[in-house]
């Protein structure tokens, strides 16, 4: 028999646990429900996360990115504090290289003041040597509230918080099949069945398929985002060696492209006191493709069946000749670093693993850049939840909750 829930959470991630808080911070009488396939929470794009907390320059003003990163910082150091979770704001530089990057830098100075950002400065070479000795730039811009922090155990955090109040968490339920009933739905997962009033899904790299299991059961129309099609990239890292690690005091990023919403190779100190540097942006050839070698040929199947691939490949095949060509090849790899630090050699690195980022794609071949949170029927869908999601998510989980309080008419 069914156990009964008011609200279930799919998904065990930073974005899954945050709302799954928020809902049990705001609905303490509710029985709530967080649902994860794999036997661990925040296995994935969480525990695979740069640990950067941005601050919200790269963000269009008045864009869901743009609102949620700058309150969701805000309430993650909060968290945080409160929590003993450690953190440090180390400060990250945008850095021109050539002329035709200068307007650009202005640009995301302008946006970034906008959303709010304190504290950012356009500055000079001589200005850049003194934040990072060993970078090189024309002109660079200073964002020195930009920090870093070990996401996963910040997810870890939510998951406790939430279980306090009341919250129940089930590892290894892998959601296969929801059935509509009258009062809700019939949740069937992998060691059991789920009947809940209403549904939240936050399952990252397999949102759109969840999404599409509901919408063939509910109505749904393009605008509820149930045509999206995730395209997972992987994002492939090195590290600097120990005795190298000086090369970079705290974040060093290029000017991004903005006909591309991955952000370019970086260099990212972290909470432990290594400096990645990374990631690329590849074509994963499974949904959780961390390795070259990880193939599942009915995803490839449904990847090149989505009309919607081909119409990316065709816009963007250039760069995707460009990032295939770093990924095989280390020496090209660090040649595009050596843009910023000039200073690094090839023997300097060493391979730190990769991510896998869930990148929602239109029918119409574009790479959606802004968070989309949809509704179909009883079940509210997170369908594109990239950066800066983990440093929003609190506010995601807020604004999830606002939206499920007024389609689910829920009271406390």
């Amino acid at each position: 028999m069914a156990s009964k829930w008011d609200l279930t959470v799919v998904g065990g991630g930073i974005v899954g646990l945050a709302t799954a808080l928020k809902l049990a911070e705001k609905h303490p009488r509710r029985k709530l429900l967080v649902l994860e396939k794999e036997r661990e929470l925040a296995r994935h794009q969480t525990g695979h996360n740069s640990g950067v907390i941005h601050s919200g320059i790269y963000y269009k003003p008045g864009s869901v990115k743009a609102e949620t990163c700058v309150a969701g910082r805000r309430a993650l150091l909060e968290f945080c504090d409160g929590n003993g979770i450690p953190y440090e704001l180390c400060g990250k530089v945008i850095v021109a290289t050539q002329p035709n990057e200068v307007a650009r830098l202005e640009e995301l100075l302008r946006q970034g003041t906008a959303n709010g950002v304190q504290g950012l400065e356009l500055i000079g070479p001589e200005r850049l040597r003194e934040i990072e000795p060993h970078a090189t730039g024309i002109r660079a811009l200073y964002a020195p509230t930009t920090g870093i922090i070990d996401f996963k155990q910040v997810a870890q955090a939510y998951a406790a918080r939430f279980q306090s109040l009341g919250g129940e968490i089930r590892t290894s339920q892998e959601v296969k099949k929801i059935v509509p009933r009258n009062d809700g739905l019939v949740i069937e997962a992998s060691e059991g069945e789920f009947h809940s009033r209403y549904l939240i899904n936050c399952a990252g790299l397999f949102s759109d398929k969840l999404a599409r299991l509901m919408a063939g059961t509910q109505h749904a129309t393009p605008s509820t985002g149930a045509d999206l099609r995730i395209i997972p990239f992987r994002g492939e890292y090195y590290r600097l060696v120990p005795k190298r690690r000086f090369l970079a005091r705290g974040l060093i990023y290029p000017v991004p492209d903005p006909r591309f919403p991955f952000l370019g190779a970086h260099f990212t100190r972290t909470v432990k006191g290594e400096v990645e540097v990374g990631p690329n942006a590849v074509l994963a050839l499974a949904r959780e493709g961390y390795r070259k070698s990880d193939i599942d040929p009915a995803h490839i199947l449904q990847v090149f069946s989505y009309r919607g691939f081909w119409l990316l490949s065709i816009r963007y095949w250039r760069m995707g000749v460009e990032e295939m060509v770093r990924s095989v090849s280390k020496r090209a790899f660090v040649k595009a670093l050596q843009r910023l630090v000039p200073e690094v050699r090839v023997d300097d690195f060493i391979p730190s693993g990769a991510g896998v980022r869930a990148q929602a794609v239109s029918p119409a071949g574009a790479l959606v850049d802004d968070f989309v949170i949809r509704r179909i029927g009883n079940a509210i869908h997170v369908l594109n939840a990239p950066s800066p999601g983990a440093t929003a998510s609190l506010a995601i989980g807020k604004k999830i909750v606002e939206m499920a309080q007024a389609a689910f008419s829920l009271t406390a």
